[in-house]
């Protein structure tokens, strides 16, 4: 069913999410993505330079020192900067094939699900620069731990804590 453009959502789950605002559904569509749109921003930046860097690095001096270990954690690297790459520009380009089509919903939705998504990737990609450089500078042991501490530390401030605080504030 659609009103004033816009599918209409569980009624409960709309109570849940009036923070007291005093917003129309459209309203609180809008800041949504005005929020997800200045998330991203930050992201991009960051992603779009590792990836940059990442695909450059083959073509350096020193790339035929890694051996065949670090080759498949440089290329598992690259494809998750890549992937998180894709997935943090998505919703722009799905908000101009979308645009004034009336799917504010789905553009909020889908836009959310690809952030979160793609920052799971770029912390993974991450882990494996931290993984590679430490290889390079140090040896393979310090390349597994400062891989694991990137992945748990990524893990623990972009995931658990906020999910942990999420919880907290449905009791």
């Amino acid at each position: 069913m659609r009103e004033s453009g816009v599918q209409n959502e569980d009624p409960e789950a709309s109570a849940y999410w009036d923070d007291g605002r005093g917003e129309t559904e459209l309203q609180r569509l809008d800041r949504n993505w005005s929020n997800l749109l200045q998330e991203l921003r930050v992201a991009q930046t960051g992603v779009q330079l590792l990836t940059g860097f990442l695909l450059i690095l083959p073509f350096s001096d020193h790339f035929d020192d890694l051996d065949t270990t670090m080759r498949m954690v440089y290329l598992s690297t690259v494809v998750c900067s890549i992937g998180a790459t894709i997935l943090l520009i998505a919703p722009v380009s799905m908000h101009r094939l979308l645009f004034r089509r009336r799917r504010m919903k789905t553009l909020v939705a889908s836009g959310h699900r690809y952030a979160i998504i793609g920052l799971l990737l770029l912390g993974v990609a991450l882990a494996g620069v931290a993984t590679i450089i430490f290889d390079a500078v140090g040896n393979r042991p310090a390349a597994w731990i400062a891989g694991a501490v990137s992945l748990t530390t990524l893990g623990l401030f972009w995931f658990v804590l906020p999910l942990r605080g999420r919880m907290r504030d449905a009791h």
